[in-house]
């Protein structure tokens, strides 16, 4: 398997499971202030704000950010629409990415101010350990959403999206 091919569906799998986890929050009453809940939605919003910064590295274009952490977090529809588009994003990406360019080494700007170096599959390979640690926080905040929302293991999304991959 190429890590094109990989990481391609590593992205479907991150869309799929942030979907999931988008429609078990929706679930939650709009005004509930529960501090678990905006620290969900404060983490959740940290994860899309490294996804949109490595999505401008990706592209080798300043990110415009200083910090990957905002106090208050969007409001929750807000907040779900970027998710949303981010993962778009990065789906369009793999499409029109070449293997070639996966293994090209690219420098960038962290938000501190730090340089870095990492190829493309580096970056995108941090985008989606990231992210799934960051779906796991919001899981052990909100244990209430396990049931609905935490099916978040790839091999349980390969045999969802793809059935015949398991058999009895």
């Amino acid at each position: 398997m190429s890590a094109k091919t990989l990481l391609t569906s590593l992205f479907q799998y991150k869309a799929s499971v942030d979907e999931e986890l988008l429609a078990a929050l929706a679930a939650f009453p709009e005004n509930d202030p529960s501090e678990d809940l905006q620290s969900a939605f404060r983490v959740l919003n940290h994860a899309q704000l490294v996804d949109r910064i490595f999505a401008a590295n990706l592209q080798k274009e300043p990110h415009g950010y200083t910090e990957s952490w905002t106090s208050e977090p969007p409001a929750f529809g807000d907040l779900a629409s970027a998710i949303r588009k981010t993962d778009r994003w990065y789906l369009d990406y793999m499409v029109q990415v070449t293997p070639e360019e996966l293994e090209e080494t690219i420098d960038f700007t962290f938000t501190d101010g730090g340089q870095g170096r990492m190829s493309r599959e580096e970056m995108l390979t941090h985008v989606i350990t990231h992210s799934g640690y960051h779906r796991g926080e919001v899981g052990r905040l909100l244990p209430d959403i396990e049931n609905t929302a935490m099916r978040d293991v790839f091999a349980g999304y390969l045999h969802r999206a793809e059935p015949r991959r398991r058999w009895h």
